[in-house]
């Protein structure tokens, strides 16, 4: 069993009145690993995305 499927397990046996809380340190989690990106690589993804995100490069990597 992966961690995600033990997590969504005992996510369906939790009370429901700590569901919430277990959002709000998803949310935590998230936010903190957003800022532990450099700011810089955030604002480029968009831009870079449009050349990334082809056919081509997928060909072009698809070996590695």
């Amino acid at each position: 069993m992966t961690s995600q499927n033990a997590l969504l397990r005992e996510l369906d046996t939790l009370p429901p009145r700590y569901v919430d809380e277990v959002l709000d340190f998803v949310a935590y989690l998230k936010q903190k690993h957003l800022a532990s990106i450099p700011e810089t690589a955030l604002l480029s993804e968009a831009a870079l995305s449009k050349d990334w995100d082809s056919p081509e490069e997928d060909e072009a990597w698809a070996g590695l």
